[in-house]
C-alpha cells in the first residue's frame, strides 16, 4: 500500500522563501494571512490529509463508487461520506471564499497548497469537492444578486457541492455542437432537456444538494458557440431563501467505468424539463464557463503534482530500503548481502527526474495561485491585469506538463519497484491509472496547447508571454553574475530567445498553411514548460545561494543539486521539441488518409 506525508518543508520554502508569499499578501492589504497563520493552516490541512484521506485512496479504488437503476442515485465508497462531513465540520470547503458570503477570505495560493495535500492523499475523494470552488468563481462573477446571496453560502459551506456540465455524447471539445435545450418558462425559469456525460461528481451521497451548472442553447440562440448560455441547474429545487423543495427532473442515468479513480463518479446526467436559472448573459455562457474552467484547469495540473509526489515519495522509500547488486565502484553497504537500489545510476536518474519535475512544478503552480491573488486583490488596475494575463499563459502549460509529466513520474516510480510496482499491494500502479486521466479531462494535452499558442500567444498577442519573459530576463541578468549559476542562466537565456524566434517562425508559417499551429502546439508548449520550471529552479538557487532561507544545510545543498540535475538532464529536452516545431506541418499532412492502414 503507498502512503503519502505532506512535504511541509519544501512547500513553505517555495511560499516564504522563493515566492515571499507573506509580504506580497501584506502588500495586497491581506495582513491577517501571514507566516504564523498560514504555516498553522497547512499542518492542520496535513494531519487531515494524511489520517483521513490517505487512508481511503485504496478502499475508494477497490470499492469504486456504486450506481443505484432503481433510484438514480450514486453511493460512495466506504468511508468517503464520513471524511466529507470532516472535512465541512473544520471550515475546509470556505478556506479561500469572499468573507460576503462565509468564507474565510484566505489567498487562493494556500487554497493551492491544501488542494495539492488533498491530491496526494486522495485524488478521486477530491473530486467530489472540486468544482464547487469554480461553480463559486462563476456565480461571483457572471450570477444574480439572487445567485450570489442564496446559492452561494451553501456551495462556500460545503452543504451543497457543484458540477460543470459541459460535454455530450455527440460533442466533446467543440462546444458550439450542444443540443441541450433551455426553454423559457413564465416565472422566468427555464426548462433545460439534454444529455450531458462525463459530469464529476455529478450525483453522490456527501452533500444534500447538487448545483449543476450547465451549458445549453436557447430556442433563438445563434448557431455555434455564440448561441451558447450557461444555467445553474439543481438536483433539488430551491426556495427564494435556498431551502430544498423537492426533486428536480435530473438524474443520473449511469455511471462511467473507467481506468482510474473508482472513487469518484463520473456520471451521465439526463436532464428532462429540470428547472434551471440563467447565469449571465443570454448566449455568453461559454465566457461565464471559462471563468469556472481555468479554476479546474489549475486544480487538475495540482492533481497532477500529487500524484508525482505521492509516487516518488514511496519509489524514494522503496530504493532506500530493496537490496539488488552491488554499487559499481565499491560496496556501499558491505555489511548486507547487496547493496540498496538507490546508489544504482539508472535508479538515481529515475528519482532525480521526479525529485525536479514535483519541486519545479511546486513552484510553478503556487506561482501561478499567486499572480491570480494579485490580479484578485491588486489596488493597480494595470498590474492587476498583467497578473491575470499571466495567470491565463502559465494556467495552459501547468495543466498540460503536469499531467504529463505525472505520467512519467508514475511510470518512473513504477519502474524502481520493478514487478512490484505493477501488483496492487505496493499502491502504485493505482496512481499510474489515476494520472491517466489527468491528461484528458478539463481538456486534453493537445487542447491546452492549442489554447496556448492559438489564443494565448498568437491571438492575444502574448501579453501574459511576454510579462513572464520579463521576470526570467531579468532572472537570468542577475544570475549572470552568480559564478555557481552563470552557466544555468545562460542556457535559460539562449532558450528564452529561442523561444521568441520559434513564436516568430510560427507566426509566418501560418499565414501560408494554416495546419502550422496544430502542428506546433504540443511541442511549444512542451518547451514553454521546460522553460517556465527553468526559471523556477534558477530562482530557487538563487534563493538558496542568497541565504535567505530558513531551512537546514542538507535542504538547501539538495536544492542546488537538484537544480544542476535538472540543466543537464532535462532542460535539453527543449532541443528535440524545437526541431520537431521547426519540421513543419508537412511531415504530418503530407501522407494521405488512406495510407494510415496501408
Amino acid at each position: 500500500m503507498s502512503t503519502y506525508r505532506v512535504n511541509l518543508k519544501d512547500m513553505q520554502f517555495v511560499l516564504f522563501d522563493v515566492l515571499k508569499a507573506d509580504t506580497q499578501f501584506a502588500a495586497l492589504g491581506l495582513a491577517d494571512a501571514n507566516r504564523e497563520l498560514i504555516s498553522a493552516v497547512l499542518e492542520e490541512s496535513a494531519r487531515f490529509c494524511e489520517t483521513q484521506l490517505a487512508p481511503l485512496n485504496a478502499v475508494g479504488d477497490r470499492e469504486g463508487c456504486t450506481f443505484v437503476a432503481e433510484t438514480n442515485d450514486v453511493r460512495t465508497p466506504a468511508g468517503f461520506k464520513q471524511a466529507y462531513d470532516q472535512y465541512v465540520d473544520m471550515g475546509w470547503p470556505s478556506l479561500v471564499s469572499p468573507p460576503e458570503y462565509g468564507g474565510q477570505g484566505l489567498p487562493e495560493t494556500v487554497g493551492i497548497a491544501v488542494k495539492e495535500m488533498i491530491n496526494a492523499s486522495n485524488l478521486a475523494w477530491g473530486n467530489f469537492p472540486l468544482l464547487s470552488h469554480g461553480a463559486t468563481n462563476a456565480i461571483e462573477h457572471h450570477g444574480s444578486d439572487w445567485q450570489k446571496q442564496v446559492v452561494l453560502p451553501h456551495l462556500i459551506n460545503g452543504s451543497w457541492t457543484g458540477t460543470m456540465c459541459l460535454t455530450e455524447p455527440q460533442c466533446g471539445t467543440d462546444l458550439g455542437l450542444i443540443k441541450t435545450r433551455a426553454v423559457p418558462n413564465a416565472d422566468g425559469t427555464y426548462a433545460i432537456t439534454g444529455t450531458k456525460i462525463f459530469i464529476t461528481a455529478g450525483e453522490h451521497d456527501l452533500a444534500e444538494n447538487i448545483i449543476h451548472l450547465v451549458l445549453a442553447k436557447l430556442p433563438d440562440a445563434p448557431e455555434g458557440s455564440k448561441g451558447i448560455s450557461l444555467f445553474l441547474v439543481p438536483k433539488f429545487n430551491i426556495d427564494a431563501e435556498g431551502q430544498l423543495v423537492d426533486r428536480n427532473h435530473v438524474k443520473c442515468g449511469s455511471i462511467e467505468h473507467k481506468m482510474g479513480i473508482h472513487g469518484s463518479a463520473t456520471c451521465v446526467m439526463n436532464f428532462d424539463d429540470a428547472k434551471g436559472y440563467l447565469v449571465g448573459q443570454a448566449n455568453k455562457g461559454l465566457m461565464a464557463m471559462f471563468t469556472m474552467m481555468n479554476s479546474a484547469r489549475l486544480g487538475v495540473g495540482l492533481q497532477g503534482l500529487g500524484l508525482s509526489d505521492r509516487a516518488t515519495q514511496n519509489a524514494l522509500r522503496y530504493a532506500r530500503e530493496r537490496l539488488q547488486m552491488r554499487a559499481a565502484n565499491q560496496p556501499a553497504r558491505p555489511d548486507k548481502p547487496a547493496d540498496p537500489i538507490i546508489v544504482h545510476p539508472d535508479v538515481r536518474r529515475m528519482l532525480l527526474t521526479n525529485k525536479a519535475l514535483v519541486e519545479g512544478g511546486r513552484m510553478l503552480l503556487y506561482s501561478a495561485g499567486l499572480h491570480a491573488d494579485s490580479s484578485s486583490y491588486g489596488k493597480d488596475a494595470a498590474a492587476a491585469a498583467t497578473d491575470n494575463a499571466v495567470v491565463g499563459y502559465l494556467t495552459p502549460i501547468a495543466k498540460a506538463c503536469m499531467t504529463e509529466w505525472s505520467i512519467e513520474c508514475t511510470y518512473n516510480a513504477m519502474q524502481c519497484l520493478g514487478g512490484h510496482g505493477y501488483i496492487a499491494e505496493h499502491g502504485l500502479e493505482q496512481l499510474a491509472r489515476d494520472a491517466r486521466i489527468t491528461t484528458l479531462y478539463e481538456g486534453t494535452t493537445g487542447i491546452q496547447a492549442l489554447d496556448l499558442l492559438g489564443r494565448k500567444v498568437l491571438q492575444l498577442k502574448g501579453e501574459g508571454m511576454q510579462a513572464f519573459g520579463a521576470h526570467l530576463l531579468q532572472l537570468v541578468t542577475d544570475c549572470m553574475a552568480v559564478p555557481q549559476l552563470a552557466s544555468h542562466a545562460q542556457e535559460l537565456g539562449k532558450a528564452a530567445q529561442e523561444l521568441q524566434e520559434l513564436t516568430l517562425h510560427i507566426a509566418q508559417a501560418v499565414q501560408k498553411d494554416g495546419n502550422e499551429v496544430g502542428a506546433a502546439a504540443y511541442d511549444y508548449l512542451m518547451y514553454s514548460g521546460y522553460v517556465v520550471l527553468g526559471y523556477w529552479w534558477l530562482r530557487a538557487a538563487k534563493t538558496v545561494l542568497d541565504g535567505g532561507i530558513t531551512a537546514d544545510a542538507e535542504f538547501s545543498a539538495a536544492k542546488l543539486e537538484t537544480a544542476d540535475f535538472y540543466f543537464a538532464r532535462l532542460f535539453p529536452r527543449t532541443r528535440t521539441h524545437a526541431a520537431a516545431i521547426r519540421s513543419g506541418a508537412a511531415p504530418l499532412m503530407t501522407m494521405p488518409e488512406s495510407h494510415f492502414d496501408a
